[in-house]
């Protein structure tokens, strides 16, 4: 049992990885030649509407598969050591390889019917993940992942039967000239509300953090890197739809501001994998709002580097997580450089690509992308969001650096950390080498020409001023007792507003359910057991009660009274047996 148990994960990691290098070879050969495959297979064909399954590989589809196939071959492997105790490791690992299979039949089909399958898929696979450590806690999660999810499906389902009209839905042939019609207007406002609820933007922004009740390989390759990217790859196929359009504005402002309440939120958070939760969430508004402003080739640059850092993070706290007890409070933490220097290694090197640290891999993507925004001619609001945002990155990730790497350790007084499982370590060792090369290796690979951008010194140097400050920040913060903080520069309400994510858990939970369950109690104790008893069984119980009182009162205290009442008794009953008999 034992052995299977290992083999299956030695199988599928070799699977995978044998599957994203030949995507990365196959990816070459496209990009050299410029060439595009598609390919039909017709289902069922009935009244001039034809349901088919297609398939199409262009650089973009064999790119994003190669990098889902290598971080899930990766995460597999990892598990192999993570979840070692695990009794049904291979009934995780067919999870996690069902929810790989969803996400490529997302990322090849230009049929929306498809996307739906492999959309429906990832959610439910996903709320099998979240509420794979069966508590309370666990199911509540899901429940809210996968009905936040439910949105984008209904919002998808509808597309589809918007789409009939078109007589295919193959919508990569219609984007062309889909603009004109104010139908089209209507599907693209409701791929960008699907693709909302699936990456996370406000107002769905709190299915993101809840869903850490995942173990943490899942959190490393479902939370991070693919499903909530499906989303911003469904926009980036339909980007030619969206030109133009009021929702994309609207896009823009809600992910700019997911984007700044995720990284205030990340600077409150005590819990681990809360923070590179609501990190993801930050990088995810990120790569919405750049896609919004029509730059779709820069925000694939960004998601795809940014699934490689991503991961490797939340492997590192994973590593961290299993050494400290599973314990995730960050204030128990500190000095791991001391301790595990291999894995504090992989957590600094990513956390400076999270940061955009030069030449690493978040440098070259996040630079590019703040760059074309000086560049833009958007309002001051826009810019003052993305530079706001930025300083927060720097912000949470210095602070974290300092809790985890520079404090004194706060757990137990007899401890023993080990830096030496070494399947865990070639599985981020793997990532580590990635999120050191992919962005310049990327940066060739996908644009066709070098961006040459001219700003003023200033503007250019704009990023550095930002990152450092918010290092500063993030430093102090580290050293300042939070309470402190609350006194003097912001007040107890504000800091708990900022922290509980702007209320939008509690907004998208209670906030929904409440006048809802409030009303029906209302109604069920007025009506079903007020009024309704009343005109009913207890109100007719009563007024027989009443009566049966009142006579036997007469019947007790008046003998004459009773005989009378017995003899017209008999009469009665005599007349009704001669009625009967007649």
């Amino acid at each position: 049992m034992n052995y299977m148990k290992y083999s299956i994960c030695f199988i599928s990691f070799f699977f995978l990885f044998l599957m994203s290098m030949l995507n990365f070879i196959f990816m070459i050969y496209f990009v050299m030649n410029n060439m595009v495959i598609f390919l039909e297979w017709e289902i069922i064909s009935f009244n001039s509407m034809s349901i088919i399954m297609s398939i199409l590989l262009d650089w973009m589809s064999l790119l994003f598969m190669m990098f889902v196939f290598l971080i899930s071959s990766v995460v597999i492997f990892y598990s192999k050591s993570y979840m070692k105790s695990e009794l049904n490791l291979s009934r995780f690992i067919i999870l996690v390889l069902l929810f790989v299979f969803s996400m490529m039949l997302l990322i090849i089909s230009p049929n929306i019917i498809s996307i739906l399958l492999g959309w429906d898929g990832l959610g439910l696979v996903s709320y099998c993940l979240v509420i794979y450590y069966q508590n309370l806690k666990s199911y509540n999660a899901g429940m809210l992942t996968a009905l936040s999810n439910r949105i984008g499906d209904v919002f998808i389902l509808l597309v589809i039967s918007w789409m009939m009209n078109y007589g295919s839905w193959n919508y990569i042939f219609y984007l062309e000239f889909m603009n004109n019609d104010w139908e089209m207007i209507m599907i693209s406002s409701m791929i960008i509300m699907a693709a909302m609820t699936k990456s996370a933007q406000i107002p769905f922004s709190s299915w993101l953090p809840a869903a850490m009740a995942a173990p943490t390989p899942v959190s490393a390759l479902v939370h991070s890197s693919t499903l909530v990217t499906a989303g911003v790859y469904l926009l980036i196929r339909f980007n030619m739809l969206l030109l133009n359009t009021f929702f994309l504005k609207l896009l823009l402002l809600l992910s700019g501001l997911t984007m700044f309440m995720a990284g205030i939120a990340a600077n409150y958070e005590f819990d681990l994998k809360k923070i590179i939760a609501l990190s993801t969430l930050s990088q995810l508004g990120l790569m919405m709002s750049i896609l919004s402003m029509g730059l779709p080739d820069l925000a694939f640059f960004h998601l795809l580097t940014h699934a490689m850092f991503k991961a490797l993070l939340f492997m590192c706290a994973g590593v961290i997580i299993h050494m400290m007890n599973d314990m995730q409070d960050i204030r128990f933490m500190g000095g791991m450089s001391f301790y595990i220097p291999l894995t504090s290694l992989c957590m600094n090197i990513s956390n400076m690509a999270l940061c955009g640290i030069p030449f690493l891999a978040g440098f070259y993507s996040k630079d590019l992308i703040l760059e074309m925004v000086s560049f833009s001619n958007l309002n001051f609001m826009i810019f003052l969001l993305y530079y706001l945002s930025t300083g927060l990155t720097m912000f949470y990730s210095f602070r974290l650096m300092m809790y985890l790497m520079i404090n004194d350790y706060n757990l137990i007084s007899i401890y023993n950390l080990y830096d030496e499982d070494y399947t865990m370590l070639k599985s981020m060792f793997m990532l580590l080498f990635m999120s050191v090369i992919s962005g310049s290796f990327l940066n060739w690979l996908i644009f066709t020409y070098p961006y040459m951008i001219y700003l003023s010194f200033n503007l250019k140097m704009m990023v550095i001023y930002v990152s450092v400050m918010g290092g500063i920040m993030g430093y102090l913060i580290s050293n300042m007792n939070i309470y402190s903080m609350n006194k003097f520069i912001l007040t107890y309400n504000l800091s708990n507003y900022l922290s509980l994510m702007w209320f939008m858990p509690n907004l998208s939970t209670y906030g929904i359910s409440y006048y809802f369950l409030n009303f029906s109690q209302n109604l069920s104790k007025n009506i079903d057991l007020g009024w309704s008893e009343v005109y009913s069984g207890y109100g007719m119980m009563i007024i027989m009660k009443k009566y049966s009182m009142f006579y036997n009162i007469f019947q007790m205290n008046n003998f004459k009274i009773y005989l009378y009442s017995f003899v017209t008794w008999m009469v009665f009953m005599l007349f009704t047996v001669l009625l009967v008999m007649n």
